[in-house]
Protein backbone atom coordinates (compact mmCIF):
# COMPACT_ATOMS: atom_id res chain seq x y z
CA UNK A 1 0.00 0.00 0.00
CA UNK A 2 2.64 2.52 0.95
CA UNK A 3 4.35 2.90 -2.39
CA UNK A 4 4.41 6.70 -2.53
CA UNK A 5 7.24 8.92 -1.26
CA UNK A 6 7.58 8.95 2.51
CA UNK A 7 8.71 12.55 2.88
CA UNK A 8 6.42 15.27 4.18
CA UNK A 9 5.85 16.46 0.62
CA UNK A 10 2.96 14.43 -0.86
CA UNK A 11 4.51 13.93 -4.28
CA UNK A 12 8.15 13.43 -5.11
CA UNK A 13 9.85 16.57 -6.36
CA UNK A 14 7.01 18.93 -5.47
CA UNK A 15 7.39 21.83 -3.11
CA UNK A 16 5.23 21.25 -0.04
CA UNK A 17 2.89 24.01 1.13
CA UNK A 18 4.83 24.45 4.38
CA UNK A 19 8.23 25.03 2.77
CA UNK A 20 9.39 28.63 2.96
CA UNK A 21 9.91 30.79 -0.09
CA UNK A 22 13.01 32.95 0.31
CA UNK A 23 13.44 34.42 -3.16
CA UNK A 24 10.94 37.24 -2.89
CA UNK A 25 11.77 40.66 -4.27
CA UNK A 26 9.54 43.65 -3.63
CA UNK A 27 6.71 41.41 -2.55
CA UNK A 28 6.64 39.43 -5.80
CA UNK A 29 7.53 35.76 -6.16
CA UNK A 30 9.96 35.06 -8.98
CA UNK A 31 8.30 33.41 -11.95
CA UNK A 32 10.09 30.08 -11.69
CA UNK A 33 8.76 29.64 -8.15
CA UNK A 34 5.14 30.21 -9.11
CA UNK A 35 3.10 27.01 -8.83
CA UNK A 36 1.84 25.72 -12.18
CA UNK A 37 -1.72 26.84 -12.86
CA UNK A 38 -4.38 24.27 -13.76
CA UNK A 39 -7.71 25.41 -15.20
CA UNK A 40 -10.42 23.09 -13.87
CA UNK A 41 -13.97 22.71 -15.17
CA UNK A 42 -16.00 20.82 -12.58
CA UNK A 43 -19.08 20.95 -10.38
CA UNK A 44 -19.37 22.07 -6.80
CA UNK A 45 -19.75 19.17 -4.38
CA UNK A 46 -21.31 20.12 -1.02
CA UNK A 47 -20.15 16.85 0.55
CA UNK A 48 -16.51 17.59 -0.21
CA UNK A 49 -16.12 14.11 -1.67
CA UNK A 50 -15.07 15.27 -5.11
CA UNK A 51 -15.82 18.05 -7.57
CA UNK A 52 -14.01 21.34 -7.31
CA UNK A 53 -13.58 20.84 -3.56
CA UNK A 54 -11.51 17.72 -4.02
CA UNK A 55 -9.66 19.19 -6.99
CA UNK A 56 -8.56 22.23 -5.01
CA UNK A 57 -7.13 20.26 -2.10
CA UNK A 58 -5.44 17.75 -4.37
CA UNK A 59 -3.85 20.23 -6.75
CA UNK A 60 -2.56 22.36 -3.88
CA UNK A 61 -1.23 19.25 -2.14
CA UNK A 62 0.98 18.32 -5.07
CA UNK A 63 2.26 21.83 -5.67
CA UNK A 64 -0.14 23.36 -8.18
CA UNK A 65 -2.57 26.27 -8.20
CA UNK A 66 -6.15 25.62 -9.29
CA UNK A 67 -8.16 28.06 -11.39
CA UNK A 68 -11.72 26.80 -10.74
CA UNK A 69 -14.51 27.25 -13.25
CA UNK A 70 -17.80 26.25 -11.61
CA UNK A 71 -20.03 24.41 -14.07
CA UNK A 72 -22.89 23.63 -11.69
CA UNK A 73 -23.50 21.89 -8.42
CA UNK A 74 -24.36 18.45 -7.18
CA UNK A 75 -27.13 17.91 -4.68
CA UNK A 76 -25.67 15.11 -2.63
CA UNK A 77 -24.55 13.82 0.73
CA UNK A 78 -21.68 11.47 1.47
CA UNK A 79 -23.74 8.42 0.47
CA UNK A 80 -25.32 9.34 -2.87
CA UNK A 81 -25.98 11.95 -5.52
CA UNK A 82 -29.60 13.12 -5.62
CA UNK A 83 -29.44 15.67 -8.42
CA UNK A 84 -27.29 18.12 -10.32
CA UNK A 85 -27.99 21.66 -11.44
CA UNK A 86 -25.95 22.87 -14.40
CA UNK A 87 -24.97 26.52 -14.90
CA UNK A 88 -25.86 28.43 -18.02
CA UNK A 89 -23.14 27.75 -20.58
CA UNK A 90 -22.47 31.44 -21.10
CA UNK A 91 -21.73 31.82 -17.39
CA UNK A 92 -19.18 29.02 -17.71
CA UNK A 93 -17.62 30.57 -20.81
CA UNK A 94 -17.28 33.98 -19.15
CA UNK A 95 -15.53 32.49 -16.11
CA UNK A 96 -12.99 30.71 -18.28
CA UNK A 97 -12.48 33.64 -20.64
CA UNK A 98 -11.74 36.10 -17.84
CA UNK A 99 -9.05 34.03 -16.16
CA UNK A 100 -7.46 32.81 -19.40
CA UNK A 101 -6.86 36.39 -20.46
CA UNK A 102 -4.95 37.00 -17.24
CA UNK A 103 -3.09 33.82 -16.23
CA UNK A 104 -0.84 31.40 -18.10
CA UNK A 105 -2.53 28.02 -17.86
CA UNK A 106 -0.27 24.97 -18.01
CA UNK A 107 -3.00 22.35 -18.23
CA UNK A 108 -6.80 21.98 -18.41
CA UNK A 109 -8.64 19.41 -16.32
CA UNK A 110 -12.26 18.51 -17.05
CA UNK A 111 -14.45 16.71 -14.54
CA UNK A 112 -18.24 16.40 -14.60
CA UNK A 113 -19.68 19.56 -16.18
CA UNK A 114 -23.36 18.67 -16.23
CA UNK A 115 -24.69 19.09 -19.78
CA UNK A 116 -23.82 18.67 -23.46
CA UNK A 117 -24.08 22.44 -23.86
CA UNK A 118 -21.38 23.05 -21.28
CA UNK A 119 -19.25 20.31 -22.83
CA UNK A 120 -19.47 22.27 -26.07
CA UNK A 121 -18.34 25.42 -24.25
CA UNK A 122 -15.40 23.58 -22.67
CA UNK A 123 -14.42 22.09 -26.03
CA UNK A 124 -14.54 25.52 -27.69
CA UNK A 125 -12.34 26.93 -24.93
CA UNK A 126 -9.81 24.11 -25.28
CA UNK A 127 -9.74 24.56 -29.05
CA UNK A 128 -8.42 28.10 -28.55
CA UNK A 129 -5.45 26.66 -26.62
CA UNK A 130 -4.31 23.68 -28.69
CA UNK A 131 -0.86 23.56 -27.06
CA UNK A 132 -2.28 23.18 -23.54
CA UNK A 133 -2.66 19.49 -22.49
CA UNK A 134 -6.09 18.37 -21.34
CA UNK A 135 -6.85 15.71 -18.72
CA UNK A 136 -10.43 14.42 -18.94
CA UNK A 137 -12.06 12.44 -16.14
CA UNK A 138 -15.19 10.37 -16.71
CA UNK A 139 -16.98 9.50 -13.45
CA UNK A 140 -19.66 6.90 -12.86
CA UNK A 141 -22.97 8.53 -13.86
CA UNK A 142 -25.31 5.73 -12.79
CA UNK A 143 -27.12 8.12 -10.39
CA UNK A 144 -28.37 10.20 -13.35
CA UNK A 145 -31.34 9.79 -15.69
CA UNK A 146 -30.55 7.37 -18.50
CA UNK A 147 -31.46 9.81 -21.31
CA UNK A 148 -29.23 12.47 -19.75
CA UNK A 149 -26.38 9.99 -19.42
CA UNK A 150 -26.59 8.99 -23.09
CA UNK A 151 -26.66 12.60 -24.30
CA UNK A 152 -23.75 13.55 -22.06
CA UNK A 153 -21.59 10.58 -23.06
CA UNK A 154 -22.27 11.19 -26.75
CA UNK A 155 -21.26 14.86 -26.44
CA UNK A 156 -18.17 14.00 -24.40
CA UNK A 157 -17.09 11.41 -26.95
CA UNK A 158 -17.60 13.68 -29.96
CA UNK A 159 -16.51 17.05 -28.56
CA UNK A 160 -13.97 16.48 -25.81
CA UNK A 161 -12.19 13.20 -26.47
CA UNK A 162 -10.60 14.53 -29.68
CA UNK A 163 -8.88 17.16 -27.53
CA UNK A 164 -7.99 14.98 -24.54
CA UNK A 165 -4.35 14.21 -23.90
CA UNK A 166 -5.17 11.76 -21.09
CA UNK A 167 -8.51 10.13 -20.32
CA UNK A 168 -8.97 8.89 -16.73
CA UNK A 169 -11.72 6.55 -15.62
CA UNK A 170 -12.69 3.34 -13.86
CA UNK A 171 -12.38 0.14 -15.87
CA UNK A 172 -16.08 -0.73 -15.75
CA UNK A 173 -17.17 2.86 -16.56
CA UNK A 174 -14.88 3.19 -19.57
CA UNK A 175 -15.65 -0.33 -20.77
CA UNK A 176 -19.42 0.23 -20.85
CA UNK A 177 -19.00 3.63 -22.47
CA UNK A 178 -16.32 3.03 -25.10
CA UNK A 179 -16.84 -0.70 -25.75
CA UNK A 180 -20.61 -1.20 -25.27
CA UNK A 181 -20.73 -4.12 -27.72
CA UNK A 182 -17.78 -5.98 -26.23
CA UNK A 183 -18.42 -9.71 -26.65
CA UNK A 184 -15.08 -11.20 -25.66
CA UNK A 185 -14.91 -14.07 -23.22
CA UNK A 186 -12.72 -11.95 -20.94
CA UNK A 187 -13.16 -8.32 -19.92
CA UNK A 188 -11.35 -5.81 -22.14
CA UNK A 189 -7.82 -4.92 -21.13
CA UNK A 190 -6.61 -1.40 -20.46
CA UNK A 191 -5.02 -1.41 -23.90
CA UNK A 192 -8.35 -2.45 -25.47
CA UNK A 193 -9.97 0.55 -23.81
CA UNK A 194 -7.07 2.83 -24.78
CA UNK A 195 -7.42 1.66 -28.37
CA UNK A 196 -11.14 2.48 -28.32
CA UNK A 197 -10.42 5.92 -26.86
CA UNK A 198 -7.67 6.39 -29.41
CA UNK A 199 -10.22 6.11 -32.20
CA UNK A 200 -11.54 9.47 -31.00
CA UNK A 201 -8.10 11.04 -30.70
CA UNK A 202 -7.12 10.29 -27.10
CA UNK A 203 -3.37 9.76 -26.84
CA UNK A 204 -3.28 8.06 -23.41
CA UNK A 205 -5.80 6.42 -21.09
CA UNK A 206 -5.37 5.76 -17.36
CA UNK A 207 -7.68 2.87 -16.49
CA UNK A 208 -8.32 2.30 -12.78
CA UNK A 209 -10.00 -0.35 -10.67
CA UNK A 210 -9.09 -3.44 -12.71
CA UNK A 211 -9.97 -6.35 -10.45
CA UNK A 212 -7.17 -8.85 -9.86
CA UNK A 213 -7.09 -12.08 -7.81
CA UNK A 214 -6.21 -12.06 -4.12
CA UNK A 215 -7.91 -8.75 -3.31
CA UNK A 216 -5.73 -6.57 -5.49
CA UNK A 217 -6.63 -3.75 -7.86
CA UNK A 218 -4.58 -2.82 -10.91
CA UNK A 219 -4.36 0.62 -12.50
CA UNK A 220 -2.87 0.84 -15.97
CA UNK A 221 -1.62 3.70 -18.14
CA UNK A 222 -1.86 2.72 -21.80
CA UNK A 223 -1.74 4.11 -25.30
CA UNK A 224 -3.45 2.45 -28.27
CA UNK A 225 -0.08 0.87 -29.06
CA UNK A 226 1.22 -0.31 -25.68
CA UNK A 227 1.00 -0.43 -21.91
CA UNK A 228 3.19 2.31 -20.46
CA UNK A 229 2.97 1.53 -16.76
CA UNK A 230 0.85 0.04 -14.00
CA UNK A 231 0.44 0.23 -10.23
CA UNK A 232 -1.12 -2.56 -8.19
CA UNK A 233 -2.65 -1.90 -4.76
CA UNK A 234 -4.36 -4.02 -2.18
CA UNK A 235 -8.12 -3.53 -2.19
CA UNK A 236 -9.48 -1.55 0.75
CA UNK A 237 -12.69 -2.78 2.33
CA UNK A 238 -14.36 0.62 2.62
CA UNK A 239 -16.53 2.22 -0.07
CA UNK A 240 -15.04 5.55 -1.15
CA UNK A 241 -16.40 8.65 -2.83
CA UNK A 242 -14.10 11.05 -4.67
CA UNK A 243 -11.22 8.76 -5.60
CA UNK A 244 -11.43 9.49 -9.34
CA UNK A 245 -11.41 13.26 -8.94
CA UNK A 246 -8.46 12.90 -6.57
CA UNK A 247 -6.45 10.84 -9.04
CA UNK A 248 -7.21 12.96 -12.10
CA UNK A 249 -6.49 16.22 -10.27
CA UNK A 250 -3.18 14.91 -8.94
CA UNK A 251 -2.20 13.73 -12.41
CA UNK A 252 -3.15 17.12 -13.88
CA UNK A 253 -1.09 19.07 -11.35
CA UNK A 254 1.95 16.84 -11.71
CA UNK A 255 1.86 17.08 -15.49
CA UNK A 256 1.42 20.85 -15.27
CA UNK A 257 4.53 20.96 -13.11
CA UNK A 258 6.58 19.24 -15.80
CA UNK A 259 6.63 15.65 -14.53
CA UNK A 260 6.97 12.98 -17.21
CA UNK A 261 3.64 11.25 -17.98
CA UNK A 262 4.62 7.78 -16.76
CA UNK A 263 6.18 9.15 -13.57
CA UNK A 264 3.21 11.51 -13.04
CA UNK A 265 0.73 8.63 -13.35
CA UNK A 266 2.72 6.55 -10.85
CA UNK A 267 2.98 9.43 -8.36
CA UNK A 268 -0.70 10.33 -8.76
CA UNK A 269 -1.77 6.73 -8.13
CA UNK A 270 0.47 6.48 -5.06
CA UNK A 271 -0.91 9.78 -3.77
CA UNK A 272 -4.50 8.56 -4.27
CA UNK A 273 -3.73 5.29 -2.51
CA UNK A 274 -2.38 7.10 0.53
CA UNK A 275 -5.37 9.47 0.52
CA UNK A 276 -7.70 6.48 0.61
CA UNK A 277 -5.61 4.69 3.21
CA UNK A 278 -6.02 7.74 5.47
CA UNK A 279 -9.68 8.23 4.51
CA UNK A 280 -12.32 9.42 6.94
CA UNK A 281 -16.12 9.23 7.23
CA UNK A 282 -17.57 12.67 8.06
CA UNK A 283 -21.18 11.56 7.72
CA UNK A 284 -23.24 8.40 7.54
CA UNK A 285 -22.22 7.52 3.98
CA UNK A 286 -19.00 6.68 2.20
CA UNK A 287 -15.41 7.24 3.24
CA UNK A 288 -13.76 10.33 1.73
CA UNK A 289 -10.10 10.59 0.71
CA UNK A 290 -7.89 12.60 3.06
CA UNK A 291 -6.04 14.73 0.53
CA UNK A 292 -4.06 16.34 3.33
CA UNK A 293 -2.89 13.09 4.94
CA UNK A 294 0.70 14.35 4.78
CA UNK A 295 -0.16 17.41 6.89
CA UNK A 296 -1.57 15.47 9.83
CA UNK A 297 0.52 15.81 13.00
CA UNK A 298 2.65 12.94 14.15
CA UNK A 299 1.54 11.00 17.21
CA UNK A 300 2.19 13.16 20.26
CA UNK A 301 3.69 11.82 23.45
CA UNK A 302 0.67 13.14 25.33
CA UNK A 303 -1.56 10.85 23.26
CA UNK A 304 0.35 7.68 24.12
CA UNK A 305 -2.75 6.20 25.71
CA UNK A 306 -4.50 6.33 22.34
CA UNK A 307 -7.16 8.83 23.37
CA UNK A 308 -7.68 11.96 21.23
CA UNK A 309 -7.00 15.30 22.95
CA UNK A 310 -9.90 17.04 24.60
CA UNK A 311 -11.28 19.91 22.48
CA UNK A 312 -10.56 23.41 23.72
CA UNK A 313 -13.20 25.57 25.32
CA UNK A 314 -14.30 27.99 22.62
CA UNK A 315 -17.25 29.44 24.54
CA UNK A 316 -17.62 33.18 24.01
CA UNK A 317 -17.30 35.43 27.07
CA UNK A 318 -20.51 37.11 28.27
CA UNK A 319 -21.46 40.26 26.40
CA UNK A 320 -21.24 42.90 29.15
CA UNK A 321 -21.42 46.09 27.06
CA UNK A 322 -23.60 48.64 28.81
CA UNK A 323 -25.74 51.14 26.93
Amino acid sequence: MNTSPTSSSPAGGSRGPSEPIDDIEDGAIEGDLNPPCVLVFNANDPSGAGGLNGDALTIASVGGHMLPVVTGTYVRDTAEVFDHFAFDEEAVAEQARAILEDVEVRLIKVGFVGSPEILSTVAETATDYPDVPLVAYMPNLSWWDENQIDAYLDAFRELLLPQATVLVGNHSTLWRWLLPDWSGERPPTARDIARAAGEYGVAYTLVTGIVLPDQYIDNVLASPQSVLGSEKFERLEAVFAGAGDTLSAALAALLAGGTDLVAAASEALSYMDRCLDAGFRPGMGHVLPDRLFWAQPEDDEDEADGRPPEPGDFALPPHDTKH
